[in-house]
C-alpha cells in the first residue's frame, strides 16, 4: 500500500501500515464498517477518491484478506466488497483514531459518535491493563515478543541492522 516496504522493522505496527497505511485505507474500512458501504460508486462517490486509486485499495484489501468480491451482476460485472472478519477487526482502531481525531484534529463538537445498537452506550477505545486496568499511557513500556529475533533490539540500540 505504502509503496514502500518496513524490511528492517519487526514489528506488527509496521506490517500493518503495510496493509492500511495509506490515507484512504482506513476510510474505506471506516465507509464499509459503520456506513455499510460495499459497491465501489458508493465508495468513490462518498469518499470523493479516484476510481483508479480506490481499485487499487480495494484489489490490495482483497488481496490481503481484509474484504472479499462477491459478483452481484454479470452483465457488467460488478462486485461488492465486503469486509472479513479480518478487516471487521478494524473497527477499535478507527474508533481509537476517530477519538484522537476529536481530541486533537477537531474543532468543536465530534462529527461522529460511536454507539453500541443494543443499548445506545458510547463506544469507545481504550488501552487497559489486562491484569489492574490502568491506562496511563505513561506507564506503558514496550519489551521484545515471543517472535522478536534474537539480536535484534540490541543491534537497533547500537544504530544497525540485525
Amino acid at each position: 500500500m505504502l509503496g514502500k516496504t518496513y524490511d528492517r522493522e519487526v514489528c506488527s505496527m509496521a506490517r500493518a501500515l503495510e496493509v492500511v497505511g495509506e490515507r484512504w485505507s482506513l476510510l474505506i474500512v471506516r465507509d464499509a464498517l459503520f456506513a455499510g458501504v460495499t459497491r465501489f460508486s458508493d465508495f468513490q462517490r462518498g469518499l470523493g477518491i479516484a476510481p483508479n486509486v480506490l481499485a487499487a485499495r480495494l484489489d490490495a484489501f482483497v488481496g490481503a484478506g481484509l474484504m472479499e468480491r462477491r459478483r452481484y451482476a454479470d452483465q457488467p460485472e460488478q462486485f461488492d466488497y465486503v469486509l472479513t472478519p479480518m478487516g471487521r477487526d478494524l473497527s477499535a482502531s478507527i474508533v481509537a483514531l476517530t477519538q484522537w481525531g476529536d481530541r486533537w484534529a477537531g474543532a468543536g463538537e465530534p462529527p461522529i459518535l460511536y454507539t453500541h445498537a443494543e443499548c445506545g452506550g458510547a463506544v469507545e477505545s481504550h488501552s487497559v491493563c489486562t491484569r489492574c486496568g490502568a491506562h496511563d499511557p505513561d506507564d506503558v513500556q514496550a519489551l521484545p515478543g515471543p517472535g522478536m529475533p534474537d539480536g535484534y533490539v540490541e543491534a537497533r540500540r547500537r544504530g544497525r541492522s540485525a
